[in-house]
């Protein structure tokens, strides 16, 4: 299982530590549900690919983001997957759904395999955010037996979230909650 230390990252990674240990955290929950649903080897590879590399751009200066993203309006909070999976494609990644699993990893997207739906709710359900800490622990261990129940919660949840907040919804957004609810 990963952990801070053991975590690797490309050279031209761009995280404080406290983003590392995010990173490890979600690469560790991705690695024990993979294993916990028996993947096939590559699949539980490309969960932890996702894992490791979901975050990598998180803390780059915002031009450089803007710039991978080829994005000159959208928040730039949400820049960061589609700037990693830019650069890791550039960099000979060529395994598509899994370059779709980070590129949308904060918004959502309603075409995503497994993958995807699982980097989005290890992304959430990270057992050090503070928020609603014992209800993601629970939503986290139903995982490997109800992954489409927590999937479809979890996207709720986040959506829930945004309205309450006030924050704008994003198309890709409302078209994932379209097609699980």
């Amino acid at each position: 299982m990963s952990d801070v230390a053991s975590i690797e990252l490309p050279g031209w990674a761009q995280v404080t530590e406290k983003r590392r240990a995010h990173i490890a955290r979600v690469t560790a929950l991705l690695e024990r549900w993979a294993a916990e649903m028996r993947l096939g080897v590559e699949e539980a590879r490309a969960w932890r690919d996702a894992g490791r590399w979901h975050d990598v751009l998180r803390d780059a200066p915002e031009a450089e983001l803007r710039q991978l993203a080829g994005d000159a309006v959208a928040p730039v909070n949400v820049l960061h997957g589609p700037a990693a999976a830019t650069r890791l494609a550039a960099e000979g990644e060529s395994r598509g759904p899994l370059l779709e699993a980070i590129r949308w990893h904060t918004l959502g997207h309603p075409g995503w395999d497994l993958c995807g739906k699982a980097l989005f709710m290890a992304d959430y359900l990270d057992p050090g955010r503070s928020f609603a800490q014992a209800d993601r622990a629970f939503l986290s261990a139903l995982v490997p037996h109800d992954f489409d129940g927590v999937f479809r919660q979890v996207v709720r949840q986040r959506l829930e979230w945004s309205l309450r907040e006030g924050k704008g919804l994003f198309p890709e957004t409302v078209a994932l909650w379209n097609v699980v609810r």
